[in-house]
């Protein structure tokens, strides 16, 4: 697998869209903290640790859903291994006027836009919640 973080990425979407309760896929810091992130932004419900039948750690992700419609509408990956985009704190780019959220890997670890901003750090653009 060359990007990580898109199949992260692209396994929430597809379960939000098929309406699943959770979705599991293979653990990794960089997974657990974005899962975090969207946990404490309320676009999820519960993250947690499990392991899977060949002993594998896992990020078990439960969905969040008001009146049978996923509360994640839109999930986009900024950065890619192809191409790097990185971005100075003032130029951090809103998503949908404030609505959606932009998740930044920084010196001091992953960080919504809003954190960023007030902290002035910039780095690399993970992805976009919408």
């Amino acid at each position: 697998m060359t990007d990580p973080i898109s199949d992260f990425l692209t396994r929430l979407r597809n379960a939000s869209k098929a309406g699943l309760a959770e979705c599991a896929m293979p653990h990794s810091q960089m997974k657990e903290s974005l899962a975090n992130i969207l946990k404490a932004e309320g676009f999820i419900r519960n993250v947690t640790n499990g392991v899977d039948e060949r002993g594998h750690k896992t990020v078990v992700v439960t969905m969040k859903y008001v009146d049978s419609a996923p509360v994640i509408t839109g999930l986009k990956r900024s950065s890619t291994p192809g191409r790097r985009m990185y971005s100075g704190y003032s130029e951090i780019p809103r998503v949908l006027n404030g609505l959606g959220i932009s998740i930044i890997s920084t010196s001091k670890g992953l960080m919504k836009d809003q954190d960023a901003r007030r902290n002035k750090l910039g780095g690399e653009l993970v992805c976009t919640v919408w």
